[in-house]
């Protein structure tokens, strides 16, 4: 029986990549470093600030990379004042509502981006339970903070979906035992099965998604009528 849909924030509920994009090619750029998607896509998509910095800019200190994480962070939220949800968010929000179901927040995004991502999207009191990289011991693609969320809602793998648009995200996922729906907002779909999605959608209108989600209510609609 579904109990929970645990929603990732950046691709998933808000394609936030072209922003995070631009913010990190200009940042990178005072070190003479130039960046295409597929280098986005490659080393920084869906990974955690210190693991990126580290990896591009190893000469940094821990307390240089913590900095220049800070600023680029500031400078998305600075160019992010527009955001809209995906297609089919606002839809999906009040089918949980109708079905009674628990809704939580699981991402890698600094606290800081992720409030202010909820407050433009005016969406701050969606979630049941709200969970960041900040929060645990490790984030995505650990699964850690799927089984935080998990715990939190008080409710089994088996009875959760997750919806994640990233190969970092449906790893942390998938090995919390949720089964989990991809969203090919900033990866190929076939990019998302191979890492254990059940399905990839462009967004939240997908006809395949629907079918997916009223099949597992259904059942116990039908149970309780009898």
């Amino acid at each position: 029986m579904l109990a929970a849909i645990l929603f990732d924030l950046d691709g998933t509920i808000v394609n936030t990549d072209p922003i995070h994009y631009q913010a990190w090619q200009q940042m990178l750029l005072s070190y003479d470093i130039e960046i295409d998607e597929s280098f986005y896509k490659a080393r920084i998509s869906g990974r955690l600030n210190p693991e990126i910095v580290k990896d591009i800019l190893p000469q940094l200190s821990v307390a240089e990379g913590q900095k220049f994480a800070d600023e680029k962070e500031a400078l998305f939220r600075e160019l992010a004042s527009h955001l809209q949800a995906i297609d089919g968010f606002a839809e999906l929000i009040a089918w949980t509502e109708k079905h009674q179901l628990k809704r939580a927040l699981v991402t890698n995004a600094p606290r800081l981006n992720a409030e202010f991502m909820l407050k433009v999207l005016g969406i701050q009191t969606a979630f049941h339970t709200i969970v960041v990289a900040d929060d645990c011991v490790a984030g995505k693609p650990d699964p850690t903070p799927y089984q935080v969320a998990l715990n939190n809602l008080q409710i089994k793998p088996e009875e959760a979906i997750a919806l994640e648009d990233s190969p970092s995200g449906i790893r942390a996922a998938v090995g919390a035992k949720i089964r989990t729906v991809g969203v090919a907002s900033t990866h190929d779909p076939q990019v998302l099965q191979e890492v254990g999605t059940l399905m990839s959608i462009p967004d939240f209108t997908d006809l395949q998604l629907w079918t997916f989600l009223n099949s597992l209510i259904e059942p116990a609609n039908v149970n309780l009528l009898n």
